[in-house]
């Protein structure tokens, strides 16, 4: 780990980043606690076949950071934190599992983890062997985590749409919707019930193949999708998709979808801007398993998927009118008020604690 990153991690305020190296499984994983002033992070566990170390810690930091940031925008009781998972030969995952769950466990609560890339049913119920500071797979957990999601996305886009256009006007909107998972097929089944013209993608091919025609949607090769002519272009696959070579083949107006991390950098924020796309940030309206699990584990109670969805576009549409009123990318917009709010409770904490 070079010192640069340490340097960085503490400038942007980070609490806490483990290494966890499991000699028994084979698991290598880090887990990081950007912020938990105003409540526990929450943070799922997300297993990827990353390239090396670095590359792995960079995606929980950001990762983490980003939790943080959607806490806020969504005025919950909570911060930030994320699990990565080096996802590479040789491992037992069933005992890596168990041991995440002993660390987490060892947070006593400061931390709570669920579902993430990679990290179902399976994973989490091995999890939950060692530590209840997880989303339970089973009827004890908060359940419906990706309609809450979908709700989020879907509110999202009725926002882009009413914030680029004046209205949403279905039956005169035409839809992409890149990947056809648990949430994205959710998020397609919702515009089609509202009367949008939908096209799907998606890697996996018969998934494409069943989820098309389960929902009557057109379905086109997953890498043609950002050439298709639409209104909304919606990512709900893996992250990056934005950078400096796809901007150019994109053929929509709004960009609205629950993908991590959807821009390869910053910049590209900005860049959308000046295209005169409208990015309705990912960091909002991913965020329904977040607010429904936040309110499960911390209020005991499982808020209703709809009311996720509206507090979801009351908070984007906050977002797009401040960023309409200031003239700059929404993006920035959002990380700006994000920081704003975090910075004001970590002050309002400094003041209890002179006091």
């Amino acid at each position: 780990m070079s010192v640069h990153i340490l340097d960085a991690m503490a400038r942007e305020g980070f609490e806490q980043t483990i290494a966890i190296h499991h000699r028994a499984s084979g698991l290598r994983a880090f887990l990081g606690v950007h912020d938990t002033v105003r409540g526990p992070a929450f943070g799922g566990i997300r297993r990827r076949g990353y390239r090396d170390e670095r590359e792995m810690l960079l995606d929980c930091l950001r990762l983490s950071r980003a939790m943080t940031h959607k806490a806020a925008l969504l005025d919950l009781p909570a911060g930030g934190g994320k699990i990565v998972l080096w996802d590479r030969e040789g491992v037992d995952w069933k005992m890596a599992y168990r041991h995440i769950g002993e660390v987490v466990d060892s947070f006593g609560g400061r931390f709570y983890t669920g579902p993430d890339v990679n990290t179902g049913p399976n994973e989490l119920g091995e999890v939950a062997r060692a530590t209840r500071f997880v989303t339970d797979p089973g009827e004890q957990g908060p359940s419906e985590l990706a309609e809450a999601t979908a709700e989020g996305v879907f509110q999202g886009i009725a926002v882009g749409l009413r914030a680029f256009f004046g209205a949403t006007e279905w039956g005169q909107r035409t839809v992409v919707v890149q990947g056809l998972g648990a949430v994205g097929a959710l998020v397609a089944g919702h515009l089609v019930a509202e009367g949008a013209e939908v096209i799907g993608a998606d890697l996996d091919e018969d998934r494409a193949r069943e989820v098309g025609a389960r929902l009557g949607i057109r379905t086109v090769d997953a890498a043609t999708a950002l050439d298709v002519p639409c209104d909304v272009f919606s990512p709900n696959a893996l992250g990056g998709l934005f950078h400096d070579l796809s901007l150019s083949r994109l053929r929509c107006q709004i960009i609205a979808g629950a993908a991590n991390n959807q821009l390869a950098r910053a910049l590209v924020g900005d860049e959308l801007f000046d295209l005169g796309i409208l990015y309705v940030p990912d960091f909002v309206i991913n965020s329904g398993a977040l607010v429904r699990g936040t309110i499960f584990h911390l209020e005991g109670r499982r808020e209703p998927v709809e009311a996720i969805g509206l507090r979801i576009g009351a908070a984007a549409a906050e977002i797009l009118e401040a960023a309409e009123a200031e003239g700059d990318a929404p993006a920035r917009v959002a990380v700006r008020m994000a920081e704003r709010r975090i910075a004001a409770w970590r002050e309002a904490a400094r003041s209890t604690v002179r006091g």
